[in-house]
């Protein structure tokens, strides 16, 4: 597992090994006591690590201000953690119940406070994109949550997020929506695949496949037409395929 500048190798016994910039990562001491065994999983944000151990605890190192200091949340995180997930500068954790529990940049998905209600059961997976998170629910709708400008506000588009997500994929500042009855629905910045207005129409319905480059995405349809929006360096457009 990687950071922008540290390793972190788990080996065979469930102990870890770290190596690199000491303020990425590369230092571990602070958590050497929980990094020894059983620790079964690695995840990294630009600047810091999260380990999980095998009894659900979990235990964190790096950049402070990207996650490496969970110990404001360490009861939450002291056991019942399935899975983490990370951007840039923040982890967030799905416990056995699907409540989240995140730390690191508040800017960056590390701060839950304003959708917390919404996040206490039932969270089934996490998307992520460089700065945001996206959590999809039981009953198939979504939260977000990071920095506004890059996924992290779908106030937007809240109503048609409510019910019915099959599939998410992001950019690095936003994201996709594939819903049941084949429509996409965005959010994120506009430049980088926020805004799919100019295609809204051939996105209405009839999508049966979703996928993103770091700028933009592209659709496939019944049809097999090829459908693309986005940042025009990254993705955006698809008129080769005509």
């Amino acid at each position: 597992c990687a950071s922008s500048g540290a390793f972190a190798a788990l080996k065979s016994d469930g102990s870890v090994v770290t190596w690199g910039n000491p303020r990425r990562g590369g230092n571990s001491s602070s958590a050497q006591a929980c990094l020894r065994a059983d620790v079964t999983h690695l995840f990294s944000t630009a600047g810091a690590f999260a380990a999980l151990r095998r009894c659900g605890a979990v235990a964190a190192w790096g950049n402070t201000a990207r996650g490496g200091d969970a110990e404001a949340e360490g009861a939450a995180l002291s056991s019942g953690v399935q899975q983490i997930y990370s951007t840039s500068g923040a982890f967030a954790a799905v416990k056995f119940q699907g409540s989240v529990v995140a730390w690191g940049d508040p800017e960056r998905g590390g701060d839950i406070k304003g959708v917390q209600e919404h996040l206490a059961t039932g969270v089934q997976h996490i998307y992520t994109a460089f700065a945001a998170f996206a959590a999809v629910t039981s009953s198939g709708s979504i939260v977000t949550w990071g920095d506004p400008g890059k996924g992290g506000d779908s106030t937007s588009v809240r109503s048609e997020l409510a019910t019915g997500v099959r599939q998410i994929c992001s950019t690095e500042e936003a994201f996709a929506a594939l819903k049941e009855d084949g429509s996409i629905v965005t959010w994120g910045c506009a430049q980088l695949g926020g805004d799919s207005s100019e295609v809204r129409d051939q996105l209405a319905g009839g999508v049966t496949c979703l996928c993103a480059s770091s700028g933009a995405f592209a659709v496939m349809k019944e049809d097999g037409c090829i459908v693309s929006w986005g940042h025009p360096d990254m993705g955006d457009d698809s008129t080769v395929l005509e």
